[in-house]
């Protein structure tokens, strides 16, 4: 296969007639899903979008998005996805860096999307595979295409670094579909499964294991865009759902429900977390609720599917497993050497699910992937002596909310440009498996700054993911000499306050 939309061809031919994806709105077969397909295509088109064309898709699950994502790769078009829930600064940033040919804005199922379109003021047409609002079309010259998989990028997919920064991820073709092979190896996958797809497919783990895996595999993912606990445990107990994705904060709500306890499945096999650290606690209780086993894994938006559990071994504790087939890793320490066999280092990673590098900075790439196709995930690791894997933090300053990456100074120099708030800092708190963003903040000198005036301020700065669940005002924040906040004092601190 060379491209992401060729995952359809075999299905179509030997089983038409079989669901392939569904949502709220609609039901597709492979044939009705291919047709869409290639209507798309034609759309594309239509507007003027060509082979080397960034579109950007700004959306949430939904056969529509699933639609233009494996329509444009078959004519080499570049997909930037953004979730439609962003808030509107960021997603202005990205789309300012990413200079798409087209925004299409996916309203159809997404109140955010059409948000989004009206503060643009763009315009709303009909299409045979959904509704949507279209952008104008802008002067930007297309990339190089490729032929090969490996080489040919499929997705923009933008995620936040330890600077604050949003990077444009170069996916490739190659890239996704070695990832959505992986999911029949090691998920086993079969025509008769059925994926609950709450992973949003605009994220790597959603496209990749979720999208790609399933439709590879001839099963059907019932793609969902906003996660409910209803929804949820109703979906497992009557639609035959056979494989249950999601973030460590996901499971949690489950098995805090009170719903929980009317769950009757007889067809869910599969359970796995990903995106966040898994806590022991939550690992044992999400077992013994559901009787499996809770699979974990481990990767990034660069390199997704380092590591899995697998389905075939015991799984008693936290490690997110050995690495994957054709995935080598090297455990390293700050001169590049080789650790002593279970010691902790900085963990490297080489294989075919490693992004292409990112998006017009080649000096950021340089900075964690090699010429020889090593890439540093700047994440602390000891491997067990079978082979398995343990994550044991993050060398880099990232907190982890409900499996999305947030970067401690965007939340503080959103809060800083306030003008009643002096200086912030910004911290997780592990809490039920989910890191709980803190923020303290030391006031201007006779500032009257309450906690709501905050959370109002950074409503269109920062997505809701990235805003902090507690807020706390403090005199004076301790700083060294050269000015740094010393949030290793601030932790402790953080400690008595709650």
């Amino acid at each position: 296969m060379r491209r992401l939309g060729d995952v359809l061809r075999h299905w179509t031919e030997h089983t038409p007639d079989s669901p392939a994806i569904s949502d709220e709105i609609r039901s597709l077969s492979y044939a009705q899903l291919s047709q869409a397909v290639a209507d798309c295509r034609h759309f594309l088109a239509s507007i003027g979008v060509r082979p080397g064309d960034r579109v950007m898709l700004i959306g949430e699950n939904s056969s529509v998005l699933a639609i233009f994502i494996l329509a444009a790769g078959l004519d080499d078009i570049w997909v930037v996805l953004e979730n439609a829930r962003r808030a509107p600064l960021e997603t202005d940033a990205v789309c300012s860096h990413a200079q798409p040919r087209r925004i299409l804005y996916l309203t159809e199922n997404s109140p955010s999307a059409g948000e989004h379109a009206s503060r643009h003021k763009v315009q709303a047409v009909t299409t045979p595979f959904g509704a949507l609002a279209i952008g104008p079309l802008m002067e930007t010259p297309p990339e190089v295409c490729y032929g090969p998989a490996q080489d040919q990028v499929a997705a923009l997919i933008y995620t936040t670094g330890s600077t604050g920064t949003p990077k444009g991820v170069m996916l490739t073709h190659g890239n996704l579909l070695f990832i959505g092979l992986l999911m029949q190896q090691q998920r086993h996958l079969i025509p008769e499964d059925r994926v609950y797809g709450i992973l949003p497919i605009t994220h790597v783990m959603g496209l990749s294991s979720g999208l790609i895996g399933t439709l590879a595999s001839g099963a059907h993912v019932q793609l969902v865009p906003r996660f409910a606990i209803d929804h949820c445990l109703n979906s497992l107990s009557r639609d035959g759902i056979s494989i249950l994705q999601g973030a460590p904060a996901m499971f949690s709500r489950l098995i805090k429900s009170e719903q929980i306890q009317h769950l009757r499945t007889a067809t869910l096999r599969v359970i796995a977390a990903g995106g966040a650290p898994l806590d022991p606690t939550l690992k044992q209780e999400v077992e013994q609720t559901f009787g499996l086993t809770l699979h974990n894994g481990y990767g990034l938006t660069e390199g997704s599917a380092i590591c899995w559990t697998r389905l075939e071994s015991a799984n008693p504790d936290c490690a997110v497993g050995p690495p994957n087939p054709g995935v080598e890793i090297a455990i390293l320490d700050p001169e590049r050497q080789q650790v002593t066999p279970g010691e902790q280092g900085s963990l490297w990673a080489r294989g075919p699910n490693i992004m292409k590098g990112y998006f017009r900075d080649p000096q950021r790439t340089a900075s964690v992937l090699t010429d020889d196709g090593w890439f540093n995930t700047e994440d602390l690791a000891r491997q067990l002596p079978d082979g398995r894997v343990i994550i044991e933090g993050r060398n880099k300053d990232l907190i982890i909310r409900s499996g999305f990456n947030v970067s401690p100074l965007e939340v503080e120099t959103a809060l800083n440009a306030h003008e009643q708030i002096q200086h912030s800092a910004v911290l997780g708190h592990m809490i039920c498996g989910n890191e709980q963003i803190i923020a303290m903040i030391e006031r201007c000198p006779g500032a009257s700054l309450k906690e709501e005036d905050v959370r109002q301020f950074l409503q269109d700065r920062l997505s809701p993911y990235k805003r902090p669940g507690r807020i706390f005002f403090v005199d004076s924040l301790p700083v060294a000499p050269n000015g740094k906040v010393l949030k290793h004092q601030l932790k402790q601190t953080l400690k008595e306050l709650i």
